[in-house]
Parts: C-alpha cells; structure tokens; sequence
C-alpha cells in the first residue's frame, strides 16, 4: 500500500518544492518507487506541449522515471496568482474529483508519492474548498516547510496548530530565504525547535535538494506517517 505526504508551507515562495523534490530524492534512494503530484499549479508558461509549472516540473524530475507531466500536475492556470482566482479569471473552475482521480492513479503505482500544494494551508481551491479541506478529506500526513525569515515564527506556529487540530501533523522542515542574516536565522530556529520540536531538516540558503535529502530522515518519517494513518 502507497504512504502519501502532503507538503504545506507557511506562505508562497518559502521553499515547498525543493523540499518536496528533496523528499522525493531521499524516497528515490531507498530503492522505492515515488511520485510527485501537484494538483494545481499557476504560474505556467507556454510550451508546444501546451502549459508547464517549474515547481511541477522540478517535481517530475525528482520523481522515479516513467511519468507524464500532466500525470504530475492536472490542472495547470498561466497566471501567477492564486489558483482559484485564475479559475474564476479562465471560467475553468477546479475539478476536484480530477485531482482525487489523479492522486489514486499515482498511488496505484508508486510506493510513495509526494503531494505538493499551492502557497498555504489555506489556499482556496474553489469557493468552498480550501487546499486544507481537500488534504484532511484524504487523511495525508503533512509537513509544513518553515520559510525562514521575518514572521515565520507566528505564520508557523498558527499553521502548525491547524494540521495538530486536524490530526495531520507530521513534522516540519526550515528553509533559510535569502533575505534573513545566519544570526537571526538561527535564533529564530531555535524558537521554532522549543515550540514545534526538532525539524526533520533544515535547508541552508542556496543549498540543494540533493543535499537535504542525504539528511533526511527517511525511516523516522515512515514511522511517522504509519503511526498517523494507524
């Protein structure tokens, strides 16, 4: 049976995918087979082969070989804006019963696949549905990347509280942006580690996924997750 890890963030641009990708790296290396999936993706550009995400894309690179881009990412939305505002822009609302059957398709083949949302936690996905409501309706397992910097610290311990209510918390990840000095970054880790406890990593500025993922603790996260969905 396939484990399935959702990954959330406390905003936009802290860093989902290349956590996500180095999840994924690190599953690739114990010999299993694994799948990116990202629903929804805006912020897509056009190609011959019609719309394509970079964070769906970095995905399907990290992901075992085999698999179509839209497999990994079912609705696509050209605008970098929030996904259901560019449904509502396009008159294409989401499908969601489209992004239920592409998860189970990945699952019948994959040991592992890794599900990728758009900005947070509470993304809207249509007027009713938020990113939330769809990962709780499925029970995933949820690791929320930390993007270091100014507010994390409040936007993290708000977002942690809501997947601890809903019984999906699976762990955290840090994620030093740029634009925060090692100093500050460090103490604000240390905040961070007192509250939520010890991340499952912690990504440098620059550094690459590849690099994570010999760090990360694959063996403890299957503990997890199995002692979440038992």
């Amino acid at each position: 049976m396939s484990t399935v890890i959702a990954v959330t963030g406390t905003d936009t641009g802290v860093g989902k995918t290349r956590i996500a990708s180095a999840l994924l790296l690190a599953l690739r290396d114990t010999g299993a087979q694994v799948a990116g999936y990202k629903p929804v993706a805006s912020g897509s550009d056009s190609t011959a082969e019609g719309l394509r995400n970079e964070d769906a894309l970095a995905l399907l690179a990290a992901s075992s070989p085999g698999l179509r881009y839209d497999e990994v990412n079912p609705v696509t939305f050209a605008p970098a804006i929030a996904p259901h505002i560019a449904a509502q822009r396009e008159g294409r609302p989401i499908p969601l019963q489209t992004l239920d059957d592409g998860l189970e398709a990945l699952r019948a083949r994959h040991e592992w696949v890794v599900v990728e949302g758009a900005g947070g936690w509470r993304v809207p996905l249509t007027d009713r549905v938020d990113f939330a409501d769809w990962v709780a309706g499925h029970r995933l397992p949820t690791l929320l990347v930390v993007g270091i910097r100014l507010g994390a610290i409040n936007h993290s311990l708000l977002t942690a509280e809501a997947l601890k209510a809903a019984g999906l918390w699976l762990g955290w990840v840090g994620n030093i942006l740029p634009e925060e000095d090692t100093g500050t970054a460090n103490e604000m880790l240390q905040t961070l580690q007192a509250r939520l406890g010890t991340p499952l990593g912690v990504m440098a500025c620059g550094e690459a996924p590849e690099a994570l993922a010999q760090r990360l603790d694959v063996e403890g996260l299957a503990q997890a997750c199995t002692a979440l969905q038992g």
